[in-house]
């Protein structure tokens, strides 16, 4: 896979790094401002860290540990990874661009604290322009041991100054972003005696039981995992679990709630869903979402789509908030804020004729076209 990139002409700022920046003014629609390779023999790190926006602010998102099995892999996934937190922060009102990282490796065998301090140093050698947060196969821990190289983190633990598990104002985003989606569909914001499906009850499923049953819900689960609906039927032996993810979307349910692995919202599913509201924290979750694609679809048969990115912004932040000393009311309060900003969403989509999808791409351009400087963003 070819990036069409020019190579940095100022001296490089690490022996091991090799640097791109992207020239001209940045189009949120293509392009990234800066791809950086990071390769430290010693430790065995492999890294590639991806800068397509700085236009609102330094570019935040996580640091994902994966063993992709080419190297033109991890590129193609961090750079669609990084376009997509550009949009995220400018949605949720956040003064931070977007950007991604990968390290290329099975974490449970190649990770280690030198690798994560070697990895470190090259975060702290773009001088702020890339802060770094969990993701798949990293944890508050690593980035206790990153934040012993950079301050350019986020995500610590409570002992290190940081807001700890993300997962939990996650949770509350989810059930602020399917009251605003109640509110649009059905002309209240209550969740009593709506039944919700959620799939997939880890880190973040589990909390939004909790809050969903708070608020009156019925709800039905469903996970590939026995522990995970061990833990939910220990906690609520009162909550319904049914055999997979193809069984609850046929199931008669209001809302569903992808909250697993991405691409839930395939071809099949999307014809069989029986919900008129779909709200769940899960990534990515239009297995196609390109033109006239299943978010048109989910249009077409009256339901609902609550983008994904916006839904699941509660983690990105509780996070952001650590930059300011982390106050948890604060950033509750920040996260709360997404049910104005679904509503946003949901109405711009109906008076457009278009898929909330589109809206919300529409309302995060704007706000970068508003706000956002066109020059690159400078420590």
């Amino acid at each position: 896979m070819s990036l069409l990139t020019h190579p940095d002409t100022s001296p490089s700022t690490s022996p091991h790094s090799t640097t791109f920046r992207v020239p001209g003014p940045f189009d949120p629609a293509h392009g990234h401002e800066q791809v950086v390779y990071c390769h430290d023999a010693a430790t065995g790190l492999n890294a590639i860290i991806a800068i397509h926006s700085t236009a609102l602010g330094s570019a935040l998102g996580g640091t994902r540990f994966y063993p992709y099995p080419t190297e033109d892999h991890a590129l193609a996934d961090v750079l669609r990874l990084s376009r997509g937190m550009t949009y995220k922060n400018a949605l949720a009102g956040l003064d931070h661009g977007g950007g991604k990282a990968v390290i290329i490796g099975d974490p449970t065998h190649l990770k280690s604290e030198a690798l994560l301090r070697a990895y470190a140093r090259f975060i702290e050698s773009l001088g702020g322009r890339y802060v770094t947060a969990c993701d798949v196969g990293t944890y508050v821990a690593d980035m206790d041991f990153i934040h012993c190289e950079t301050s350019h983190v986020v995500g610590r633990s409570e002992v290190h100054g940081g807001s700890g598990d993300s997962s939990v104002l996650t949770a509350v985003g989810v059930v602020t972003a399917m009251r605003a989606c109640a509110t649009h569909v059905w002309g209240s914001d209550s969740l009593r005696g709506r039944t919700v499906g959620v799939a997939g009850v880890g880190k973040v499923g589990h909390l939004l039981v909790d809050h969903l049953l708070d608020a009156g819900a019925h709800v039905v689960v469903t996970d590939v995992s026995p522990t995970a609906i061990d833990r939910v039927r220990t906690t609520h032996p009162d909550v319904e679990v049914v055999d997979g993810a193809d069984t609850l979307v046929r199931s008669d349910i209001d809302i569903y709630a992808p909250c697993a692995l991405g691409g839930a919202l395939d071809r099949t599913t999307v014809e069989t869903l029986r919900a008129r509201v779909v709200c769940g924290s899960a990534n990515n979750q239009l297995a196609d979402d390109g033109e006239g694609g299943l978010a048109e679809r989910l249009l077409e048969r009256g339901i609902t789509y609550a983008p994904d990115y916006l839904v699941n912004a509660g983690g990105v932040i509780q996070v952001s908030d650590e930059e300011e000393g982390f106050v948890l009311e604060r950033a509750r309060h920040r996260v709360e804020g997404l049910f104005d900003t679904t509503l946003a969403v949901l109405r711009r989509a109906a008076e457009q004729g278009i898929s909330p999808a589109r809206a919300a791409d529409h309302l995060a351009e704007e706000r970068i076209a508003a706000v956002g400087s066109p020059r690159p963003y400078r420590s």
